[in-house]
């Protein structure tokens, strides 16, 4: 049993550098690729908080990125079954987490207090610094990744979630 989410990490840190990939060559691309896989790993462990919800997304899937493809209108481009396989393990709701951290801030540092608070095995070893505050080069790698109006269908996917798992009773509200 894959208890570490690996797989759903990989595809949807893919998936969202894919979709909202950076500028400025291969240091930027790497930058890009950390920032967003520092989102997603944040946003996959709140929303997996337990070795068996990470058993049951293995075994159940996490849903694919047909959905996003459709949003950022990637769905109509042709794509080779086998070549593009990890599209399955991509997570929707863990991708539209991911894009509110990387576009708000206070909510990054909420979400990565909550991780630390909730006792997760792996929270206190991980350094989320490009997550919360990153430097100048890195935020001009990541811009399309952290600009809250391109990302803003897909973070409204879920945004509502996530504040209610970071502060339960709010809800819609903000």
């Amino acid at each position: 049993m894959l208890e570490d989410l690996s797989p759903l990490i990989a595809a949807t840190t893919r998936w969202l550098t894919g979709a909202y990939p950076a500028t400025g060559g291969a240091l930027a691309s790497a930058l890009c690729e950390v920032q967003a896989r520092q989102a997603v790993t944040a946003a996959a462990w709140l929303r997996y908080p337990t070795a068996m919800d990470a058993a049951l997304v293995g075994m159940a899937g996490a849903g694919g990125s047909a959905r996003l493809d459709w949003i950022t209108g990637a769905d109509g481009i042709e794509q080779d079954p086998q070549a593009y396989a990890w599209r399955t393990w991509v997570d929707e709701t863990v991708a539209s987490w991911a894009v509110c951290l990387l576009t708000e801030p206070d909510l990054a540092e909420r979400a990565v207090a909550a991780l630390t608070d909730s006792g997760h095995p792996a929270a206190r070893f991980v350094e989320f610094r490009r997550l919360l505050g990153p430097d100048e080069r890195e935020a001009r790698a990541a811009a399309l990744l952290r600009h809250p109006d391109l990302t803003a269908p897909v973070a409204s996917l879920h945004r509502a979630e996530l504040l209610e798992h970071l502060t339960p009773g709010t809800s819609l509200a903000a």
